[in-house]
């Protein structure tokens, strides 16, 4: 089903939205979950918790790229979900993939930096969108997917240590365009 037929089903409230949406969608929502959780016993909660905010949005929101939304949906629930879970115990593989972007990102949270958020965000869309496509794609799949270096290898047919290599020089170059913009790190 085509993702304006989707959407109308949403839009008319039609139960069979979510249906649809997980057989074309529920393999990139559950990798993007578990990709940031690391397990399986909090990812079926949080699949359904995605459906629900879905249902729930549309309408009033109509979105343009379904894929896109979803996505955006299944990160931010995994990551409330990660956030809640970090009392009890940490999740290596996505602190270590946050860890790669501490020192080219600004920290602490400020009333002042929650502002400057916005900003930050539009400088790294503008770096992003100026680099090679692959790099880029490299760079998403690493750091809002959470993908593993093997992953995205695999992925783009290339080493594990190009994939690296790629990161480290897509990080430094970020790191360079921020300070250029005059963004404090």
């Amino acid at each position: 089903m085509e993702d304006r037929e989707i959407i109308g089903l949403y839009l008319a409230r039609d139960e069979r939205a979510i249906n649809e949406t997980a057989v074309k969608y529920g393999r990139l929502v559950r990798a993007v979950i578990m990709n940031i959780l690391g397990g399986i016993s909090d990812a079926d909660e949080c699949v359904n918790d995605v459906y629900l905010a879905a249902w729930n949005k549309i309408p009033p929101v109509k979105p343009d790229n379904l894929a896109a939304f979803l996505g955006r949906i299944a990160r931010n629930t995994a990551l409330n979900k990660a956030e809640y879970n970090s009392a009890k115990k940490r999740n290596g593989e996505f602190v270590k993939t946050l860890d790669e972007l501490a020192e080219v990102l600004p920290g602490g949270e400020t009333p002042e930096s929650r502002m400057e958020a916005s900003e930050l965000g539009g400088y790294i869309s503008d770096y992003l969108r100026g680099i090679d496509s692959v790099k880029r794609a490299v760079f998403v799949r690493r750091y809002w997917y959470c993908d593993g270096i093997k992953d995205i290898a695999k992925k783009y047919g290339c080493s594990e240590s190009k994939v690296k290599s790629m990161l480290m020089r897509t990080r430094n170059g970020l790191k360079n365009y921020l300070i250029g913009k005059g963004v404090e790190l």
